[in-house]
Order: C-alpha cells, then structure tokens, then sequence
C-alpha cells in the first residue's frame, strides 16, 4: 500500500495532475494532520471497505496510458482531430451548418464565467444566466406561436419523447396510440418508439399528407417541414386530432418559422424542436439545445425547467426557476419526466444568436438558405431531374438514375448528400451554403458530375404557399432589437455574467453535482473545426479520429469503473440512467422474465432514479434507510423476499447519496442477485472510488456515469452534460443503438435514447483529455483528495455544526451532510437562510435540503486548495457566530443579517438604513471581503409569487423602472 502524500510532482508529465489537484502536497499533509491520517492511502483505506477494494488492503493499478502533460495531449488530439475529413455536409435531418458568430464563440462558448456555472437553483447569483434562458425562451415563443416555452431540452427527438408523454397525460382521448407522421427524422421517431414501449404506448406511423387514420389517438406528431423537405399544412391534421380528444404536436424548424406560419396559429397543442442552427456547431451531433413551447393550458406539465419572472424583497424584478418543485422533486415515484433534462450553454448561444442578429437579420439568414435552396431546384430541374415537392424551405429530394453515383460524384467534390433510397437524392441548404455550393453540388448531379454548374440565385424567388407564409412579427422586445454592434452585444453579455456566480470566481461546495476544474486544456479542443465540423450522420470513415476518441473513452471508461461495455450515447445523466434500466429490462425479457417491472429504490435516492425507473416501465417500491442513512437491510430483506417473482432491479447511489460508504453494498449485491434482480449503481459519486473500488467488480451490473462531474466536463449552468451507460457482458447487447450509424451500438440494442448516434459527441474530447492528462496516478490522486477535503471540512465545521452521516471511523466519503435542524428550531435561522447568506460571503451555497430536508450538503471536491477550504470553513464558523448572537436575543429573530440576506449594494449605499445591524455587518462580515467583493444584484427571491403570477417570457423595459 503506497504510503505517499498526492498530488504527485517531479516529471513533467505529471505537471497537469499537480495543477488540477489543488492541495500542494505540505497543504495535504496539514490537511492529514486534522483528519488524523498519516497519508491519503491510509485514510482511503479506512474510509472504504474492504470487501469492495479492487485490490484489499489497498489501491489497485488501473490499465490506462501513462499521463501526458497538457502539451503531449493537445498533440495526441490535434493528430485524431486531422484523422477527420471535414466535408461540407448537406444531409440535413435536424443537422446543419451555421456560422456561430465569433462574439459569442469567444465570450459565451470559450467563457468559463458561462461554461463553469451551476444549475440556477440560487437565483439571487444566477440572474445573468436566467435572463439569458428567458431570452431563449421568449425567442422559441414567438417563433412558435405558444406561449409557454422551456429552458431547453436534450435535443429534438427526446423533445418529441417528452410531448408524446405530455400529451398522453394532457388528453381526454382514451387511446394508448399516438400517431406519427412518415415524413418525420428517422432519428426522432426511433426515440419515439424507445420512449414508447416500456410505457405500453402504441407508435403509428402514418402519411398524414393523406390524412389522420381513423383509430383513436392521444396525440399526433408532424414534422414542419417535413424530413423530405415538403412544407405541408398541417391545420387539417390538427383539427382531426382535436375533434378526437388527441392533441397535436409539430416538430418545426426555428429557421423555417421565420419564414413560415407559425404552429400556434395553426392550433398546435405543443411545438419540439431543435435550436442547433441558431449558432450552435455540428459537434458530430451534440450537444445542442433541444425546445418545447405550449400553450397556456399544459404549462404546468411542461417537462424540464421554465424559467419565471418573480421580485425580490424590495419588490425589483428578479429571475428564478418556476414550478421547481413538481415532478422528480415532490412527485417522485409518480414522476413523467425528469427535470435533469437541459442544454442550457447551448441555450444561451441559441439565445444570443437571436440577440446578435435580430429579427430582421435572422430573416435574412432564412431567406437566403431558402432562395439559394430554390434556385439549386430551378437548375436541376433545368437540367432534366425532377425534384419530388413543389414546396419546401431548405431541402429537396431529387430523383436521379443513380443514388449511388451523384454520392459518389459529390463525396469527389468534398459534399456530403443524403442517400434517400436507389433513385433518390437529398440536399439540404444551410446558412453556411454559398453560391459556389451550389455549382459543385449540381455538378455532381450531371453526367460523371461535369454537368452544367451555372445556379443563378433570384432574391424573389418563393417556394412557400402564400396560405403558410409568416404573417406575424416576432422578436419584438428591446432585447432582440439592441444590440446591433459588437461592442454593444459584448457589453451586454459581460453584465450578463457578472451578476452570476460561478466556478471561476469562488469554490461552488455542492454535494452531488461535484463542481470541479475544467481545465482550458480539456476546453480548448471541442472548438477545432475537425471536431466541432462533423456532422453526426456522415460516413464514419470521414470521422476516423473522433471514433477513435470515443473509442479510446469507452475503453477507459470501462477500465475505471471494471465493466466490459460503455455506450457514450447517452446525452445526459438522466438518459444514462434511462439506457441502464432499459438493458436490464431487455435482458429480463430476453430471458423470458418479461413480468420482472418492479425497481427497488432507497428513500435516500436521488429523484432523478424514480423518475427514470417510470420511464422505463417499472414499478417503484421504496427501501427505507436506518438511522445512520444507509439501506435498512431487513427492510431490503422484506422487499426482496416480497418481490422474488417480480424483481427486475435495485437502483443505488454509492458511496450513498448521504456521503458514505456503506459497507453493506455486497450484501446489498448479492441479496437482489439471488432474488433474480439486477443491480443498478448509480456512477454519480464516482469521484469517490476511481482507483481504489469498481462497482462492476463489486456486484454491480450496470451503472450511469456523469462526465460532467467526475470526467471534468463542465455543467454550463445546467448542461451540456454526458451521462455514459456501462454494463457487465450479459448486459452489453442491450446497449442504445442507432439507425443512422450502425457501428454506433449492437444491432439487438434497445433503441437510440437520444438523437445523435454518439451523443454529446462534440464535447467528448474534455473527458479523454482529462483521462490522457491525470492517468493512472492523477485519478487516484484525485479520488484520494477528494476525500480528503471533505473529511477536513467536515471535521474543521464538526465543533459550529452537527455532521448529519459518517461510515467507519466516522469519516465522510467525497461530500458531507450538515445540518441545520437543531440550529433552526433552537433560533428559526434555516438552512436556507445560511444559504443565502453565504451569498454575501462571495460564495455559491452548498446543496440545500437534499437528501436530508433542513440540512446543506457540501462537496469540496479535489480541485479547491487549502486556502479555499479556509475561506469557505471561515465563512460557515463566522456564520454560526451570527446564528448565536440570534439565539442571544442581541439580533432580532426576524430582523438579522442572514434572514435579510443577500444584500444588495444597492441596499446597503441606500439613504435609509433601518435593520438593527449595521451596513458593514450586512456587506462585509469578514475583513478579506473589502478587497474582493461580489455583490449579489438582487435580493431575497419570492418563490411562491413567481408561481402564482407565472411570467416566463422577457418582461417588458418599463418592468425595471423606479
């Protein structure tokens, strides 16, 4: 058992582990001193048990390449990146090219002030990023013609998974059915029929241009335009489906409906779709911020997070997030969707897109790609082919004697052309598309592809029927209407950011979400064109380098956590979670054990995990937990025995989601294992076992990992994130699958689970430069360190606060649980009123009521050094002293700093002062504070006002007035 103290320093190789491990190694070893360990190994040793040890007694070597330093690893990836042959694709299918203007590519896609921040749960230092999404959101309402839109979703086909499920809840009509057009994006409707079946909902597929079938249906989906590139009107198929009790969903393209009648005015119940062309690069299909808009009536089901409008304590307008608390947060066990569903980076450079160009320019930018698509149609027309429709925006389909040769002539020529079928060709235009385009792809079309080129473009040209053309005006707020010059726009965007809060600025200590450095190293790459160039449908031989890089990744990832098989699919954690119960529910009916359905969850989970077992067509039942926080194992006794003949699996958190590891976790294996269950790991808090403990060594059969926590991605204010599967070999045929690349999964798989067959392909080479740069050394560096800090802070707060959980030795694994209760009841102060006092302090707060209601749940994480840890351990001692001075009678038990927190500058400079404590005590409670202070610009946010008077779109100017 090694005896040294991490991180490792010397070889230039290890530079990159020395610098993401904050701690120097003197700070470790002061740090080992109060948590009383002599080395990192000998309190990893105590802390795990050793029946999950991949070596007992100590560390196990992982079979990963050695570490390279940062200049090394940029080399490797620029050598994959030129394995790629970026050509120009014109495929379409919900894929397209777009020029993200450099402003926001520099100071929104490239800022870590936008890329590093948390999931807006504390509004108050969470304004720029919230004000950000209400334009997202405003930008998708107007364009679709519903008033209700949500902060983003996955993507466009899990967006049409999350309306047919709405609309199943939403409708009066009695029917398990629900209808899709033909004419929809093959991958839209593969995740439709992923989503469907564990849910017993029937898929029809249609050709609505020849009407609605007569059977009964719940909801009807069409694609607007269509996936061949047909603009059809839609208003007959929507008031058949209403006269049937069914309600009407349209996948629409947000650049066509600048053009287009919007899907409101036509009676749509829902709109999905994806915002990727709003600036947002190809990555090789993600991550890209998928929408949803409404109307009025279903607002409070849409699935995800909406953004509101609410006031803070001085009545000024203030963002948060509205109805946070329905679904997976209250609902749990009866949970329809899982609110970890959101591409909110992405969202913002959709947002800022239409901010940057305005309505009239992003009309421009559509007419373009629509006049240049018709003269394209014009030529070959002249050119005796025949285009299929008449009406269209951005696509044709052209049939041809040979498929195969106008591919082949155009692939010469450096264009990727989508294969319809034998004598049938697909073109899509984008906004990157340019006159020369043109004359090379239809010379490929001419005979050996050396036909007459000459494309003459008419700016008047119009292939859209005058019944389906935009009438309405959109974009009509100041906010789309501004910005015109650049220096405008990066002004605006540079407030934006500095009324948040993220990781560049101070520690974020939230349990469960692991808030670590995302190194610029790691960052640098996903922006190369090699990369983010790549659209996800073209041949894999044009994106060798990336397939070797997610080649590479699942390998590791495979090695790290001892299983034999890792998708990378998955988009998000909640999808991986999803794609792990749906293999285990493969494989029971492969087995013919189809009746297996029933999914034991510890009360202590996450509801994410019974949000997902619903998905997956499960039934919940609830293990409880003892005293201490871990599994109760004759309860989980009772309920095997109970469910011997229906088990399909036990979904659990390890080390637990109380910040423990609990020794019990074999047993726990081996119990559903006899039962005939499959065990669910939970890879959330894996940053506290890389290198010392494999869940696919110790009894697990399959687990989600979160990439954008413990593999560095960066969460982005609440995504992008990448949510691996990883299964045992049994497990490995039930893996998601794709139907637009085969190589991207085994043929007996489950069905795609997002609409990209790689995923968040884009943003993989973060996580592979992580793996590359730390090596064997580094990840168990940082697991070690991990702990450590958690165990420090624990123990340096045990003295002002009760630590809820310990496991042996009483130590804590990577996060720690305080709690506020007895604190509350003794003086009325709450854990929410430290939270958001601590925002005075210049810090984000820690997790607030989760998993333990009235308790805070800190995770200092690997990256933040001693210093840091001081500072926030000061800020809590210094907190508990005004908790006391409350509980003395000296504050006012109403009228106090934390009840009044957080304070505002504008508060604290105000003529008038009235509190029983002083300015100086409300705005800088620690000397350090007057030389670095960050000033919350908003008080206290009223969350029950914002729900009852529900605004979430962008209020107008005379909102903020004085």
């Amino acid at each position: 058992m090694s005896d040294r103290s991490v991180p490792v320093s010397g070889e230039p190789a290890r530079v990159f582990a020395d610098r993401h491990v904050g701690p120097s190694p003197s700070e470790v070893d002061e740090m080992l001193k109060t948590v009383g360990y002599g080395s990192t190994a000998e309190l990893m040793a105590a802390a795990v048990p050793e029946s999950i040890l991949s070596a007992p007694g100590s560390s196990a070597p992982l079979d990963l390449p050695e570490a390279l330093s940062e200049t090394e690893a940029l080399a490797e990836l620029r050598a994959l990146a030129g394995r790629n042959r970026v050509h120009t694709s014109l495929i379409g299918q919900g894929y397209y090219g777009t020029i993200t203007p450099p402003v926001i590519l520099r100071n929104i896609m490239e800022n870590p002030a936008w890329y590093t921040a948390y999931t807006p749960y504390q509004p108050e230092i969470s304004q720029g990023r919230l004000e950000a999404l209400l334009n997202f959101q405003t930008m998708v309402s107007d364009l679709t013609g519903l008033p209700v839109s949500g902060a983003s979703l996955l993507d466009e086909a899990t967006a049409a998974a999350e309306a047919m499920t709405l609309a199943r809840r939403a409708s009066r009509a009695g029917s398990d059915t629900f209808v899709v057009d033909s004419d929809v994006f093959p991958q839209t409707l593969q995740v439709l029929r992923t989503r469907a079946e564990p849910l017993g909902i029937d898929v029809v597929v249609a050709d609505l241009s020849r009407g609605l079938p007569d059977d009964d249906a719940f909801g009807v989906l069409v694609q607007y335009p269509a996936a061949s590139g047909a603009v059809r009107d839609p208003r007959e198929i929507v008031a058949a489906a209403h006269e049937r009790g069914a309600l009407a969903v349209v996948a629409a393209d947000i650049l066509a409906l600048t053009l287009l009648r919007s899907p409101g005015e036509m009676g749509a119940d829902i709109a999905v779709g994806s915002t990727q062309r709003f600036g947002v690069p190809l990555g090789f299909g993600g991550p890209h911020a998928g929408y949803m808009a409404v109307t009025e009536k279903l607002r409070r089901q849409l699935p995800g997070r909406l953004v509101g409008v609410s006031v803070d304590k001085a009545g000024r307008p203030a963002y948060r997030l509205a109805l946070q608390t329905r679904e997976q947060h209250i609902r749990r066990e009866k949970a329809t969707s899982n609110i970890c569903t959101a591409q909110v980076l992405l969202a913002v450079m959709a947002g800022m897109y239409a901010v940057h160009h305005g309505p009239a320019g992003l009309r421009a930018i559509a007419r373009q790609v629509h006049t240049r698509t018709a003269a394209l149609a014009d030529a070959l027309v002249s050119n005796g082919l025949q285009v299929v429709h008449s009406a269209f925006f951005d696509t044709l389909r052209v049939r041809v004697p040979s498929a195969d040769r106008v591919l082949a002539s155009a692939l010469e020529a450096g264009y990727n052309l989508l294969r319809v079928d034998d004598t049938t060709v697909g073109v899509s235009v984008d906004e990157t598309t340019t006159a020369a385009d043109l004359e090379k792809v239809l010379a490929a079309f001419g005979e050996g592809g050396h036909g007459p080129a000459d494309v003459p473009v008419d700016g008047s040209a119009d292939r859209i029927p005058a019944p389906l053309a935009r009438g309405t005006d959109y974009l009509a707020h100041p906010v789309f209407n501004t910005h015109r010059s650049e220096t405008s726009l990066l002004r605006y965007m540079r407030r934006l950011s500095d009324r948040d809060l993220a990781l560049d600025r101070t520690m974020i200590p939230l349990g469960s979400c692991t808030m670590k450095l995302n190194a610029t190293a790691e960052m640098e790459p996903i922006t190369w064109p090699e990369f983010a160039g790549l659209h996800p449908l073209a041949p894999l031989d044009q994106a060798e380098g990336s397939v070797a890089l997610i080649r590479d990744l699942e390998s590791w990832l495979a090695e790290v956590t001892g299983y034999d098989a890792v998708s990378l699919q998955p988009n998000a954690g909640s999808q991986g979670e999803l794609a792990g119960l749906l293999a285990i529910r493969g494989y029971h009916r492969s087995r013919g054990q189809a009746h297996r359905d029933v999914c034991l969850i510890p009360s202590s989970a996450h509801g994410t995990n019974a949000a997902s077992a619903v998905m997956a067509g499960m039934r919940v039942a609830v293990v409880a937990c003892d005293e201490g926080g871990n599994i109760d194992m004759a309860d989980l006794r009772a309920k095997t025995a109970e469910h011997a003949e229906d088990l399909a699996a036990i979904m659990v958190t390890y080390p637990s989601t109380h910040g423990v590891y609990e020794d019990t976790i074999t047993e726990v294996c081996r119990l559903v294992h006899e039962a005939g269950g499959q065990v669910y790991v939970d890879g959330a808090n894996l940053n506290a076992l890389l290198g010392w403990a494999k869940p696919g060594e110790f009894g697990a059969d399959v687990s989600h990992l979160n990439l954008h926590k413990t593999f560095c991605i960066p969460h982005g204010g609440g995504g992008p994130g990448v949510g691996p599967v990883a299964v045992r070999s049994h497990l490995s045929g039930f893996l998601p699958n794709h139907p637009g690349q085969p190589d991207a999964g085994p043929h007996t798989g489950v069905g795609p689970v997002s609409a990209a067959p790689f995923g968040s392909a884009g943003i993989l080479p973060i996580s592979w430069a992580y793996v590359r740069m730390m090596g064997e050394e580094g990840l168990r560096a940082a697991t070690e360190v991990a702990v450590l800090s958690a165990n420090y802070v624990a123990k340096r707060l045990e003295p002002y606060y009760p630590v809820l959980y310990t496991g042996a030795h009483g130590l804590v694994a990577h996060e720690c649980i305080i709690d506020i209760r007895p604190l509350q009841k003794a003086t009325g102060i709450s854990n929410e009123d430290v939270a958001k006092r601590l925002m005075d302090y210049g810090f984000h707060a820690p997790t607030m009521s989760f998993p333990v209601a009235g308790t805070l749940m800190v995770e200092p994480t690997e990256s933040e050094d001693l210093a840091e840890l001081e500072r926030f351990v000061e800020a809590m001692i210094a907190i508990r002293g005004e908790i006391d001075r409350v509980a003395s009678g000296e504050w006012d038990a109403e009228d106090n700093p934390l009840r009044g927190a957080p304070h505002t500058a504008e508060e604290v400079s105000a003529d008038e002062w009235t509190h029983g404590y002083s300015r100086s005590e409300a705005a800088y409670p620690l000397a350090s504070l007057r030389q670095d202070k960050y000033w919350p610009p908003v008080g206290r946010v009223d969350q029950a006002y914002g729900d009852r008077n529900l605004v979430c779109s962008c209020p107008p100017p005379e909102a903020f007035e004085l």
